[in-house]
C-alpha cells in the first residue's frame, strides 16, 4: 500500500513537472513544446510563461495545432527568433487541385487566439509562419519584439483580425520575400513598429486586403525610412491589393516617412511584361475611404501600374500629399486634400506643404478632387513630362504658387477646373492659375480661373 502511494505521488509529480507553470519564473519552454508535440492544441490559463527558445510547431507531425487563451496568458520570449514558428508543407496555390491530401487532413488552419507575446531579447520575434495554409491570428497582442508577425517562404490564405501589434522595433506584419496569396488584415491596431506597419518586400504577393485598421507611427525617428504600409516589389512582384477604411498616420518627425509607399519596379524575365524597361511595373492597387495625415509623404508611388486612389481624406503631408513617378494608369479621384485650421494646435505652425506631383507618368487622371492650402510650393498640382494625362473638374483653392502647372506635357487635357485663391490680399498668390511650359497637343478649356493662364 505504501509502495503504491509512493508510485502515485511520483507519477503525479512527474505529470505536474511536464505542465507549464506560468508563474513568470519557471522556464516553460520544454513543457509547452511537449504539449504541442503530443496534443497539438494548447490552451493556456492566466499566467506569464517564459520561453528560452522557439516553440516549433511542425504541422506534419502535430496535426492540427492551435494556441489559445482568454486574453490573460502572456508568453515572454527571452531568446532570438520567433516565440512560435508554425511550419507546414503546403507548396501549391490556393486552388483545390494543388493540395496534397495531408494539408487538409493534418495541417490546415493553425491558430493563435487570445494570448499576448512580449519580447525580452533584441532579436525576439512574435509569430513566424512557413508553408502554412489558412493560418489565423485573432485577438493576439504582440509587444516589444522585433517583428510581430513574419511570413516566410510560402503561405496561403492568411487571416489576421482584432489584433494589436504595438511598439516593436521591427515590422508589424512582415511579408519577407514570401510567396503568399489571399491575406486579410482587418480590424486591427498596428502601431509604433519602428521598421514599418505592414511591409511586403519582394516575393510573389497577391490578394492582400487591408481594411478598417488603425495603422499609426510605424517609423523610427532615428533609423531607416519606413512606411505605415510599404509594398516593395524589388526582386519580386506585389499586386492585387486593396487598402480600405483605415486611419493611417504619424509621424512627420521620421526621415522620409510615408503612410503608403509603393515601389513597383519588380523582376520578371518576360520582355512583354517589362515593355522594354529593366523592370516590371507592379500594382493593381485600390486605396479608398482612408484617412491620411502627419508624415513627410502621405502616398508615394514609383514605377507602378494600375493604382486607384479615391474617396480619401489627406492633410499634413510635410513634403507632399501625393507624389507619383514613372508610373501609368494612376487614377486619383474624389479625394479631399486639405489644410484644416483645427490642426494648428499640433504646433507645426503650418510647416506642412501638401500638394500633388506627377513625374514621367502616362495614361493617368486627376479628377473631381478638392485641393486646398498647398503652401511653399511652386504649384498645387505639378505635372511634369507626362503624356496622355487628364485633369478635370478639380477645385484648387487658396494655395501658394501656380494652381495647375504643366511642364513638357503632351497629348493631355485640362478641362472644367476651378482655380482660386481667396485668402486676404497680402497672402494671395500672384502666380498664374494655370501655367503651361513646353509640351504639345494639349487641350485646355472651360476652366474657371481667378488669375490668367500663361503658356510659354
Amino acid at each position: 500500500m505504501k509502495h503504491a502511494a509512493l508510485l502515485l505521488f511520483a507519477f503525479t509529480s512527474l505529470l505536474h513537472a511536464q505542465q507549464p507553470v506560468g508563474d513568470g519564473k519557471a522556464d516553460d519552454t520544454a513543457a509547452l513544446q511537449k504539449l504541442f508535440d503530443t496534443q497539438g492544441s494548447v490552451r493556456l490559463a492566466k499566467g506569464t510563461y517564459r520561453l528560452t527558445c522557439t516553440l516549433k510547431v511542425d504541422l506534419s507531425k502535430t496535426g492540427f495545432a492551435a494556441l489559445s487563451g482568454d486574453g490573460t496568458p502572456r508568453l515572454v520570449m527571452e531568446a532570438a527568433g520567433p516565440a512560435i514558428h508554425f511550419i507546414g508543407t503546403h507548396e501549391g496555390s490556393a486552388a483545390p487541385s494543388t493540395f496534397k491530401p495531408q494539408v487538409w487532413e493534418n495541417e490546415r488552419t493553425p491558430m493563435v487566439e487570445g494570448v499576448e507575446i512580449i519580447g525580452k531579447h533584441p532579436e525576439a520575434d512574435g509569430i513566424e509562419a512557413t508553408g502554412t495554409m489558412q493560418i489565423t491570428l485573432s485577438r493576439v497582442v504582440i509587444r516589444e519584439v522585433r517583428h510581430a508577425t513574419h511570413f516566410t517562404t510560402r503561405n496561403r490564405n492568411v487571416l489576421i483580425s482584432a489584433c494589436h501589434f504595438y511598439h516593436n522595433t521591427g515590422i508589424g506584419v512582415f511579408y519577407d520575400n514570401v510567396n503568399i496569396h489571399q491575406t486579410n488584415v482587418i480590424g486591427s491596431h498596428i502601431s509604433y513598429n519602428g521598421g514599418g506597419g505592414i511591409v511586403s518586400i519582394g516575393g510573389n504577393v497577391r490578394n492582400l486586403h487591408i481594411g478598417t485598421c488603425d495603422i499609426e507611427g510605424n517609423h523610427a525617428t532615428e533609423g531607416k525610412p519606413a512606411a505605415n504600409i510599404l509594398l516593395d516589389s524589388t526582386g519580386g512582384s506585389i499586386g492585387e491589393v486593396a487598402i480600405t477604411g483605415c486611419t493611417i498616420q504619424h509621424t512627420n518627425k521620421a526621415p522620409d516617412s510615408a503612410n503608403i509607399r509603393i515601389l513597383g519596379a519588380g523582376t520578371d524575365t518576360s520582355l512583354e511584361r517589362r515593355q522594354g524597361r529593366p523592370s516590371t511595373r507592379e500594382g493593381n492597387v485600390t486605396i479608398s475611404a482612408n484617412v491620411f495625415s502627419d508624415v513627410q509623404v502621405n502616398i508615394e508611388i514609383r514605377d507602378s501600374r494600375g493604382v486607384v486612389i479615391t474617396g480619401n481624406t489627406f492633410w499634413e503631408g510635410f513634403q507632399h500629399d501625393l507624389i507619383v513617378t514613372d508610373s501609368s494608369n494612376v487614377i486619383v479621384s474624389a479625394n479631399n486634400f486639405d489644410r484644416n485650421p483645427r490642426y494648428l494646435v499640433n504646433g507645426f505652425d503650418n510647416a506642412e506643404k501638401n500638394g500633388l506631383v506627377f513625374l514621367r507618368c502616362e495614361n493617368s487622371s486627376v479628377s473631381d478632387n478638392t485641393i486646398s492650402g498647398v503652401w511653399k510650393k511652386r504649384a498645387a498640382l505639378d505635372i511634369q513630362s507626362c503624356d496622355r494625362f487628364r485633369v478635370s473638374n478639380n477645385s484648387v483653392l487658396d494655395s501658394d504658387g501656380t494652381g495647375i502647372r504643366l511642364e513638357k506635357v503632351t497629348n493631355s487635357s485640362v478641362i472644367g477646373n476651378l482655380v482660386r485663391d481667396d485668402r486676404p490680399a497680402e497672402k494671395r498668390s500672384k502666380e498664374p492659375s494655370i501655367a503651361v511650359i513646353g509640351g504639345k497637343a494639349n487641350m485646355i478649356e472651360l476652366n474657371n480661373l481667378q488669375n490668367k493662364l500663361v503658356a510659354r
